[in-house]
């Protein structure tokens, strides 16, 4: 389920029914690292069954899940046992290995010591809005969104998005919000923030689980510092955390909202991520009304 959110405008020009979407993503199914392979990436079920559809229709959404494994091998052990080598070298030729000589020994180790690392998984949700015309990608990082629409560039023919923008930055949203205590109808402020300085000498004020409407607040913002978080919360059903450069961090759905649907093994993916992806369609429209609605394409 999102528990982040970054959101992207799809291209007017890019469209795709169910089957194309399917088609283009088995081109990059995941495989399992290979012994000396560092990193695989692929496209993965998102119901988690094994060889099922890799492009999953719920409620007239389409779901994904991109699967990153990277293989580790500590630098210390690579290290400490590269040093071994250049000391066994020494002793031997009377001699002391150049740079290169030492980069290409342990990189020599790094690949003897592949098969034996520990192994990293990690999922990226990703939900395509096609009347919408919206992409949101379950990631905590631009990073890890940039790595997501790669792969989506790569396998899906004419596919290209870019960045919201809206009208009013969230940042000067939230110091009026702030400010005001007064948030757009439907939201409410909740009991976290941060504030950065934007000068050199980048002060940062937390607060967390404390009360907003306080001098205090209010002191910093008017002495310059800016907000980059906020905590909000949607018709009381969505909770969330807002960032200045207008991502949507640590949703969690309220009590009453999943009533009744995970414990329904059969069809509990279905009725969880319809539920979801049906509260996400109403909240983002009205976050982006809220910050002046979405700034014109080319602008």
């Amino acid at each position: 389920m999102f528990k982040n959110a970054l959101i992207y405008r799809i291209a007017p020009t890019w469209r795709a029914n169910l089957e194309q979407i399917e088609a283009g993503l088995e081109l990059a199914r995941y495989v399992e690292c290979g012994a000396s392979q560092e990193k695989s990436i692929g496209w993965t079920e998102p119901r988690g069954e094994e060889n099922g559809l890799l492009a999953e229709s719920v409620a007239g959404q389409i779901v994904l899940k991109l699967l990153v494994e990277v293989k580790a091998v500590p630098s210390s052990v690579v290290n400490r046992k590269a040093k071994e080598e250049l000391s066994k070298i020494e002793a031997a030729t009377g001699r002391k290995p150049g740079k290169r000589e030492t980069k290409e020994i342990k990189e020599d180790i790094k690949l003897l010591l592949m098969p034996l690392a520990f192994t990293k998984l990690s999922r990226v949700l990703v939900w395509i809005d096609v009347n919408a015309q919206l992409l949101t990608i379950g990631a905590s990082s631009t990073s890890k969104a940039d790595e997501v629409i790669t792969y989506m560039v790569k396998c899906l023919d004419g596919f290209s998005v870019m960045p919201l923008n809206t009208q009013t930055s969230s940042a000067v949203a939230m110091g009026e919000w702030l400010l005001t205590q007064a948030p757009p109808a439907a939201f409410t402020i909740d009991r976290e923030c941060e504030l950065k300085s934007p000068d050199e000498s980048k002060a940062v004020v937390r607060y967390s689980r404390h009360p907003l409407d306080i001098e205090e607040v209010s002191a910093h913002i008017a002495s310059g510092k800016v907000p980059a978080k906020l905590a909000l919360t949607w018709k009381d059903r969505v909770s969330f955390v807002l960032t200045d450069t207008l991502q949507i961090k640590k949703i969690a759905f309220l009590d009453g909202v999943f009533d009744g649907t995970s414990q329904e093994k059969e069809d509990g993916f279905d009725a969880d991520m319809a539920i979801a992806t049906g509260e996400l369609r109403q909240l983002i429209p009205e976050l982006l009304a809220a910050l002046g609605g979405e700034m014109p394409m080319g602008v």
